[in-house]
């Protein structure tokens, strides 16, 4: 029975590990990609692509359908 809680425990320690290790990773990336999806939107108008249009969504914490050209110009300036 010991070794079943051993195991659960290792695996929690590993997972922890990998979180942080990847974090500083996946934060580098959500920066280079913030800088990408706005240089997309200063080029184009709605309606966006559905990638770009979730992530204005998180960013604006709007319903991508809500969202509005006004939102958008705001958004960047």
């Amino acid at each position: 029975m010991g070794a079943r809680r051993i195991r659960r425990e290792q695996r929690r320690v590993d997972m922890a590990e990998s979180r942080h290790r990847n974090g500083v990773l996946k934060a580098k990336e959500r920066t280079r990609r913030g800088l990408r999806l706005k240089a997309i939107l200063k080029q184009g108008k709605l309606p966006y692509t559905p990638p770009i249009l979730s992530w204005l969504s998180v960013e604006l914490d709007k319903p991508g359908r809500l969202i509005t050209q006004e939102d958008v110009d705001r958004f960047l300036s």
